[in-house]
């Protein structure tokens, strides 16, 4: 059976596969307390045991790990790929080079446009945006096998979080950073055997903000020359001195909801349709959630919100593409239910995806609150 577009004359846009790849290795927040890098109230109100630490791994090798699962779940060649994007927030192994070329020679898409996201942690999301509206508007190259009109794009994040630069568990306020590559394969038009659809994308900005990540830093002339390392604390601090913390409450609660709402109209979603299975929130620190997150989306979407990330933290660019990957894998939705999945990053930029599962997505589990 064919699968309806929302919008007349707009190809609907297939999920075909995503993946989620961890390291094997971890760094417990026990040893973060007991060497002094954070204190125990800390630990609590970030609320992970562990994170996925990366000790050996590159992070854009980390994103070709993800790629090569989701194009073997989707049963597809890298060869047939007409856009590889691939998005990071921090440090990729070299100081000028493109990883999103590494990403595509290492996967074999030779044939694939490769290009970067740079959006800091909101670039999954929008990488996926990107390269959704480039297989529906721009026209993606005929390979082999596919006939005019057909497009096939892959959206790749890999972040790795590592001394001597970053400290994962104390780099930031509210948010503890783990390492992992991601992959997410989309279809245009959607073919059967895609699990999910990609229903719409919203997003909103407030680049007023961008301040509460430089704070009063002069700009360098090469990365860390002002510190040894990462600190984010140093920089929201001199914001927050400042301005106080009224701006970013009051633009965090405006987009939120605009980016909710621009998603469900694009999707054709009422808030309190029995569709919306879940809203799958960003993978930040507990406290960060229950204050910051719980009670706008509460007041804007009647599905319970759901936190997919007490066991990876924080994946930079990837929480978006980890927690479609987590829908996929755990059968998340029954057919015809929805999700909403969100992410947000520095800048600020939020956004929305709404995903909706198809007969190919099999039997669903029960999702915990």
């Amino acid at each position: 059976m064919d699968i309806e577009p929302i919008h007349p004359g707009t190809p609907p846009v297939g999920i075909s596969a995503a993946a989620l790849w961890l390291p094997g290795g971890v760094s417990k927040v026990s040893e973060a307390v007991e060497h002094r890098r954070i204190r125990a109230r800390t630990a609590r109100e970030l609320g992970h045991e562990a994170l996925p630490c990366a000790d050996d791994v590159a992070a854009p090798d980390m994103a070709v790990h993800a790629a090569r699962q989701a194009l073997a779940a989707a049963g597809e060649p890298a060869a047939a790929l007409d856009v590889v994007c691939h998005a990071w927030m921090y440090h990729q192994g070299h100081d000028l080079w493109s990883a999103p070329h590494y990403v595509a020679r290492a996967l074999g898409a030779a044939a694939a446009l490769p290009f970067g996201m740079q959006q800091v942690c909101n670039g999954g999301a929008m990488g996926l945006d990107t390269v959704a509206a480039q297989l529906l508007h721009r026209g993606a190259r005929p390979g082999p096998g596919k006939g005019q009109g057909q497009g096939l794009g892959l959206v790749t994040t890999g972040d790795r979080f590592v001394e001597p630069g970053f400290d994962r568990w104390a780099a930031d306020y509210g948010v503890a950073y783990g390492d992992a590559g991601t992959a997410v394969l989309l279809r245009t038009p959607a073919g059967p055997r895609d699990p999910l659809l990609l229903r719409a994308v919203a997003t909103a900005a407030a680049p007023g903000l961008e301040e509460m990540h430089r704070g009063a830093d002069p700009l360098s002339d090469a990365a860390r020359t002002l510190r040894d390392r990462v600190d984010m604390r140093a920089t929201k601090r001199a914001y927050l001195k400042e301005h106080g913390d009224e701006p970013f409450r009051t633009a965090n609660e405006r987009c939120v909801r605009e980016v909710v709402a621009g998603a469900l109209h694009e999707a054709g979603l009422a808030a309190d349709d029995p569709r919306i299975r879940c809203v799958v929130l960003p993978r930040f620190g507990l406290k960060t959630l229950e204050e910051g997150w719980r009670p706008v989306l509460a007041d804007c979407v009647a599905a319970p919100a759901v936190d997919l990330g007490r066991d990876t933290g924080h994946l930079g660019a990837g929480d978006a593409t980890a927690s479609i990957a987590e829908l996929v894998r755990d059968r998340v939705l029954a057919p015809g239910e929805y999700a909403l999945v969100l992410s947000a990053g520095a800048g600020f930029t939020w956004s929305c995806l709404a995903v909706e599962a198809t007969r190919a997505a099999g039997l669903t589990k029960e999702t915990q609150r």
